[in-house]
């Protein structure tokens, strides 16, 4: 019999799981457990075996609302999770969380409900993704106060969103994020001119691309001469996702130039002055934890999640959202002052180095993980 403690990972998108999970899993891995990983799989399987992890494919269709589906991945799961009996579940963002909770029902099963930026749902101003919500709002206070139930939030925002939602204080942990790799990405040196500004993110209206294309566009009419690189993939799933010949009209654009997916994001960062992300909300923006790694000056949106990573006047510009002229403004400023983005930059490192590191937040999430199963969950740990 296995005598090491059995953690799955119940992640929608195998991709999803190897950027924003994997070194909190590696971190658990190297503490003693046997960790599984429970999600669709598209691509990305092999390379999640290789890391040693036990694979369970998913026949899940993320963000599908028709009621034979959902239930059908709630059975699935409920299958997998009676098969492994694991001692703890971590379900990764809010439609896991939900899902895995409703499956684990009368299981002998502790479940970590990961709940990070709070999805379209919480941002869309949308009639449906307000009844969506308020939907979410009675399964999320319900699920997440039943026994053997906690709540990981990343940052101290959505720990009030959670709280106002009825959850109670006392199931809430707060780790910033999943870590970024301080040893891989390390400081660059700043690219040659033309000044660069870089966008990584799957290609959504809540992330703030189309702003941050207008406000591209206000700087060429200005006679500014600023490039943007824009890193990453639409989203088909999400409701918000930009559609194609939107994204193929910025390519015609001057100084535009659209990536798609990129591998080595150092890359990115090589070519980049400034790193840009003016979304509406985050949990904590992995784009910009490798950006500040990397030793960039930040221009982002003055919300939650951003604002733990990006600093006003410390390593960042901070600017409100859908605004295309003061996120311009912002990045004119940069663009005129390479003290003033070196400053920043090198604030970003250390900011990183301080609070962020994958070592950092592999040894809280593992102590997290230690503690939920040692002991009751009346005082989870909390950081800061």
């Amino acid at each position: 019999m296995n005598s090491l403690p059995t953690l799955v990972y119940l992640v929608t998108e195998d991709w999803y799981f190897l950027s924003h999970r994997l070194p909190m899993a590696l971190a658990a891995q190297r503490a003693g457990y046997e960790v599984h990983v429970a999600t669709r799989v598209v691509s990305d399987g092999p390379a999640i075996k290789s890391y040693g992890f036990q694979l369970h494919p998913l026949n899940w269709r993320r963000g599908s609302t028709n009621p034979l589906a959902v239930l059908a991945i709630i059975r699935e799961v409920r299958r997998l999770y009676r098969q492994l009996s694991p001692d703890l579940v971590h379900h990764v963002a809010l439609e896991p969380a939900i899902i895995g909770s409703l499956a684990s029902v009368g299981l002998n099963i502790v479940c970590l409900n990961a709940l990070a930026g709070l999805g379209f749902v919480f941002t869309s101003r949308t009639l449906r993704a307000r009844s969506t919500a308020a939907v979410i709002r009675m399964l999320v206070r319900g699920l997440m106060n039943r026994p053997r139930h906690a709540v990981l939030v990343q940052n101290s925002d959505d720990r009030a969103v959670m709280e106002s939602l009825g959850v109670r204080k006392n199931r809430i942990s707060l780790i910033p994020g999943s870590g970024v790799d301080t040893e891989t990405l390390i400081p660059l040196p700043e690219p040659p001119k033309p000044i660069t500004m870089a966008f990584v993110g799957r290609l959504l209206d809540d992330k703030g691309i189309r702003t941050l294309v207008s406000a591209h566009e206000i700087l060429v009419r200005g006679g500014k001469s600023v490039r943007l690189l824009i890193a990453g993939k639409p989203d088909p799933a999400n409701p918000v996702s930009i559609p194609p010949e939107e994204i193929s009209a910025w390519t015609r654009r001057p100084d535009i130039e659209v990536l798609g997916h990129v591998d080595d994001i150092r890359e990115v960062w090589r070519r980049a002055h400034i790193a840009v992300l003016p979304s509406r909300r985050e949990g904590l923006p992995k784009s910009l934890l490798e950006a500040a790694a990397c030793g960039r000056p930040i221009v982002a949106t003055d919300v939650p999640g951003c604002r733990e990573i990006a600093r006003q006047d410390y390593n960042a510009l901070l600017v409100p959202t859908d605004d295309a002229g003061a996120l311009a403004a912002a990045i004119d400023k940069l663009v005129h002052d390479a003290d003033l983005r070196w400053r920043f930059g090198a604030a970003s490192r250390r900011l990183v180095e301080a609070e962020f590191s994958a070592a950092r937040i592999g040894d809280e999430t593992v102590a997290l993980y230690n503690h939920l199963l040692g002991t009751p969950l009346h005082a989870p740990p909390a950081h800061g």
